[in-house]
């Protein structure tokens, strides 16, 4: 039986993955240029802030705000509806018209638009949604293939909006092409949300900024300082001429000094509670959604939430347990 999410009250942060169809590796560099392009446009028109993300040659992470609910003007959602077709058929152009049109002079269907834009916005399941079906269609067409894309439906995780939380998952996700071995640096890599803040990108470095001080209170300069410093551990960052982290050495300590270790080799390895975790945060945070995890999975007894093993300052606990190991 499938568990259903566990969603934020109000302002809520999520990390999101999806994986192909028997983990092929489809994408290449026009595919992951396609996706990034996508996945701005959705989340301009979803209301939804991207923090970061990384797509890789078969699977994708996302790390979104869905911020609290506020009301939309229609000059605003006619200017969402139309980013979603960048470069409009005839259709889809008469179709933006007429929306426009509607709405403009209240006719008797713009509540009905309204509504039908409005149910696609501030939604988490309503952005990946969109996101994957609008690159699905896209890529069959473009490699004349048909049939689903996407090996199932999208994890997510719920995730402290700040913090040790915060700032671990966006590393982790940052971080996955360094763990991959195709570059030493993640800047390096043109596919993830932090080569995008290092390149100058405006919203790019403003998630960083959230990321690292919260409401955007830091300078640029010292976001991405202090960033790099959670990417690399303080000197945790591989010699020159490493082709990845040293991901051996990790399972290792793993292993044998019972997990303990330091955040920048905890970063390192894949870690299923990344993804799989269900709500992923401080133990006040995880305790705060455990009685709508206990509704929403029918579980007879109280969960236990249990603390991810490592020297971290700011201990992270995670909602869901794992079947199997949660580090691999």
């Amino acid at each position: 039986m499938r568990t259903k999410r566990i969603l934020s009250a109000s302002d809520g942060i999520y990390h999101c993955m999806s994986r192909t169809v028997n983990g092929a590796a489809l994408f290449k560099e026009r595919e992951m240029e396609m996706f990034r392009q996508m996945l701005h446009r959705v989340a301009d028109f979803s209301g939804l802030e991207v923090l970061t993300y990384c797509m890789m040659n078969n699977h994708f992470h996302v790390l979104v705000r869905v911020p609290e609910a506020s009301s939309v003007s229609d000059t605003e959602l006619i200017r969402r509806y139309r980013m979603l077709y960048p470069k409009p058929t005839v259709n889809q152009a008469a179709s933006a018209e007429r929306i426009a049109q509607e709405l403009k002079s209240n006719g008797p269907d713009a509540a009905t638009i309204r509504a039908q834009l409005l149910a696609r916005m501030g939604d988490i399941s309503a952005f990946m949604k969109t996101l994957k079906q609008r690159f699905s269609t896209w890529f069959n067409k473009t490699h004349q293939r048909f049939g689903p894309l996407w090996s199932d439906r999208f994890k997510s995780v719920l995730v402290e909006g700040k913090g040790n939380a915060l700032q671990t998952m966006a590393a982790y996700i940052d971080l996955n092409p360094v763990r991959a071995g195709l570059v030493n640096d993640p800047k390096d890599y043109r596919f993830c949300g932090y080569a995008e803040a290092v390149s100058g990108q405006k919203k790019a470095v403003a998630a960083l900024k959230f990321i690292t001080a919260g409401l955007y209170e830091c300078s640029d300069t010292d976001a991405l300082q202090s960033y790099r410093c959670m990417l690399f551990g303080k000197g945790g960052a591989p010699k020159a001429g490493a082709s990845q982290f040293n991901r051996a050495q990790a399972i290792h300590v793993l292993e044998e000094e019972a997990g303990k270790l330091p955040p920048h080799i905890l970063l390192r390895c894949r870690i299923r509670y990344f993804s799989e975790g269900a709500v992923l945060g401080s133990r006040e945070f995880i305790n705060s959604h455990l009685e709508k995890w206990q509704h929403s999975t029918r579980q007879r007894h109280r969960s236990k939430p249990r603390q991810i093993q490592s020297q971290a300052s700011e201990p992270l606990v995670v909602l869901k347990g794992l079947r199997g190991p949660g580090y691999l």
